[in-house]
């Protein structure tokens, strides 16, 4: 990095105002960097980096000088596949140990929520009801294994979270993890290894990032092998479901509820038939979030790191997309 002035930046994103969310966070690097709306910029070639979320597909046109593009969460999905994301661009995200321990409780709510059915709670406090249910019809958390799909940070942690209640885990991955066994948590491997994990679950959590490989795999051909009256939990990206599967198969009863966190259109539109359907359990694309100053203080180290030439430890690799 040469000089003192600060280095430029731009926020861009077609669905959320980044300044209004976090922009303030910013206020402890003025001095390093200066990060502006793209109306605000006087001379889009002095721009070196963004901080973006859902990039629109021409946003990095104006800004042919840009060495780094920073996502302001986990997901970097949209701005790699960005048609006007420069060839040589660095891609970073927000890596944050925290957000895998809100995720794990928020994935452990949902596990408990379906397995001791508490929408029936919920329904006769409304009507005043004085309503037990019958213990002999609830499954022990031994027999009743919860398959994840993605073993990040989120998948890990989740998977912590749910073995330490005493559900059994099975984890899909690509090839088994090495280093520190985890109690109570089996893995299917290689080719095939989501459909194998989805037979084997009464509960399917779905963390995986958004790739090509991963685009629609909430699908029927999953949903098929799963047990009769399974449960998912959504809580990866829209895109890796097929909204139309997913009725289908809570229709034939193959899925007997869904938690959906995430959506292909977000916010869903009011519209929508799921918010009224009593089988699926809806939150705002809340599992997980990052406290802004942490997101600001990454991303000012990345600039400089990727200004000076060296590779910052929250770059992804733009072939995989994590």
């Amino acid at each position: 990095m040469t000089g003192t002035a600060p280095i430029e930046g731009v926020y861009l994103s077609a669905t959320l105002d980044i300044e209004q969310h976090i922009g303030a966070a910013f206020d402890a690097h003025r001095g390093a960097i200066r990060l502006r709306r793209p109306e605000d910029i006087d001379d889009p070639k002095a721009v070196r980096f963004a901080v973006a979320w859902q990039p629109s597909d021409f946003a990095f046109e104006r800004y042919p000088n840009v060495k780094m593009v920073a996502s302001i969460a986990a997901g970097v999905d949209s701005i790699v596949n960005c048609p006007s994301l420069p060839d040589d661009a660095v891609v970073t995200r927000v890596r944050d140990d925290s957000q895998g321990d809100l995720m794990a409780g928020f994935a452990a709510w949902h596990v408990i929520w379906h397995h001791r059915a508490m929408q029936v709670h919920l329904d006769a406090q409304a009507q005043g009801r004085w309503r037990r249910q019958r213990f002999d019809n609830v499954v022990r958390p031994r027999d009743c294994p919860v398959g994840i799909l993605g073993f990040g940070l989120m998948g890990r942690a989740v998977a912590r979270a749910v073995t330490g209640m005493g559900f059994p885990v099975i984890a899909a991955v690509r090839s088994a993890p090495k280093g520190e066994a985890m109690p109570g948590v089996s893995f299917e491997t290689g080719p095939g290894s989501a459909q194998r994990t989805a037979a084997r679950a009464r509960m399917l959590i779905n963390v995986l990032p958004l790739t090509e490989a991963t685009r629609d795999i909430l699908s029927a051909g999953l949903f098929d092998q799963m047990p009769m009256g399974a449960v998912l939990i959504q809580l990866g990206r829209g895109e890796h479901l097929v909204e139309a599967d997913l009725d289908a198969a809570l229709d034939s009863g193959r899925l007997s509820a869904a938690s959906l966190d995430v959506f292909r259109r977000e916010p869903l539109p009011p519209e929508h038939p799921w918010w009224r359907d009593p089988r699926i359990l809806i939150t705002p694309h809340q599992a997980s979030d990052t406290a802004p100053e942490l997101v600001a203080r990454q991303i000012a180290r990345a600039v400089h790191e990727v200004m000076d030439g060296r590779t910052p430890d929250t770059a992804v690799d733009r072939a995989s997309g994590y």
